[in-house]
């Protein structure tokens, strides 16, 4: 990794600001039910206490759209923080308000605050400069550990590097350190599986890894956008008639390249779009009139097992089917189950694809699970991350 991180200055008895992402999931009592992200953060706030430093930590939580939302307080994390590292996090009312500017003029080395959610200023999505230099003012240095938004152009997550010298935390380097070196160098055979809804959401990614991978893994609603290319009936399937020519025009790359590009070959349908629908698996090429494409078939999850047994690196983003309903989860548990078993090294791409991998209880069995799903897609498509390039260089 090209970039400094708080190992590379001097951060002794500094007051530092330190991005973080703590947009945990709450339950309607303000319970948080999954703080790994939070977990995440505490290897650099740790490193920081160790140094005497005196810790201002910001991030959002949910989508407030720039007012004051209390159901979107960070006061939940405070209390989680608090409990992990057994030691008082001091909350601030405001972002940068009177109440948070006197606390961390007060803050003294081995303290720590959380600002309040900093999306309850429109600033903050703006990338507002004088927010930014407002944000800045209140610290020394500025730490970016939150890779789940660092494709974000934000006040917090970009602009105030214009202010304050400015590296990485140690979780944004372990994700750019796994990220980054897979693509440069994987060991080989390198293969990826794409899942997800549409084909347009992935264009990017999938150009991209055919530059990189031996094979190229389809699951997922964008399947039936290249059965339906192909001249194929995809009955009610998603599918996105205005990206046909894309889809073919990715097959011949792939052929071109000598990349394996493999579709599945047979799918699981639905009646209805709910969980106790009738179902029944059928050849790609026969999906009758009024159904619907839910999961891979069983043909096509042996398929991509075999093939998978052979991998050395495994980049997979996207779920292969509808994994919310426990009958149409299947395809995607057992390619979790297959990463989990072999000997490679697998990497998970954030978003739905990590919480499959949660949901089947496997991710500890994975070299490394992405926090970041919509950074990790854009780092893949070989995209400049804003958060990442406004850090110091070594």
């Amino acid at each position: 990794m090209n970039k400094k991180t708080v190992r590379d200055i001097d951060v002794k008895g500094k007051k530092v600001l330190v991005r973080c992402d703590f947009n945990v999931p709450l339950d309607e009592n303000k319970n948080i039910t999954d703080n790994r992200r939070i977990v995440g953060a505490l290897p650099t706030i740790k490193y920081l206490l160790e140094n005497n430093c005196a810790i201002i930590l910001c991030s959002h939580l949910g989508r407030p759209k720039g007012e004051f939302k209390p159901e979107f307080s960070l006061e939940p994390v405070s209390k989680e923080l608090s409990k992990l590292l057994d030691k008082e996090v001091i909350m601030a009312k405001d972002v940068i308000g009177e109440d948070a500017k006197q606390k961390a003029e007060n803050l003294k080395p081995g303290q720590i605050m959380l600002l309040e959610n900093v999306r309850f200023h429109r600033e903050e999505t703006d990338n507002n400069p004088e927010f930014a230099k407002q944000l800045a003012s209140m610290a020394e240095i500025y730490v970016n550990d939150a890779f789940g938004t660092a494709h974000r152009a934000h006040a917090s997550t970009a602009g105030v590097a214009s202010y304050l010298p400015a590296v990485a935390g140690f979780l944004m380097e372990k994700e750019l350190n796994f990220l980054g070196t897979t693509l440069e160098n994987p060991e080989r055979p390198f293969m990826a599986i794409l899942g997800g809804k549409k084909v347009s959401d992935k264009i990017g990614v999938i150009d991209s890894l055919l530059e990189k991978v031996d094979t190229l893994m389809i699951g997922g609603g964008m399947a039936y956008t290249f059965f339906k290319s192909m001249g194929y009936n995809v009955g009610n399937s998603i599918c996105e008639l205005d990206k046909l020519d894309l889809a073919k025009s990715l097959m011949e790359k792939a052929k071109a390249k000598g990349v394996k590009l493999m579709l599945p070959v047979d799918t699981k349908v639905g009646k209805e779009f709910k969980e106790d629908t009738e179902s029944k698996t059928v050849k790609y090429t026969e999906i009758p009139d009024g159904w619907e494409g839910f999961d891979i078939g069983a043909e096509t999850i042996k398929m991509y097992q075999d093939e998978l047994s052979k991998a050395k690196t495994v980049i997979w983003n996207g779920p292969l089917g509808l994994f919310e309903f426990d009958q149409f989860a299947i395809g995607t548990n057992a390619i979790a189950k297959v990463l989990s078993e072999i000997d490679a090294t697998t990497i998970i791409g954030g978003g739905d694809s990590a919480a499959a991998v949660k949901k089947a209880g496997l991710q500890d069995k994975m070299t490394h699970i992405s926090t970041g799903g919509g950074a990790s897609l854009e780092f893949l498509e070989g995209k400049k991350l804003p958060g990442i390039e406004c850090l110091l260089d070594k």
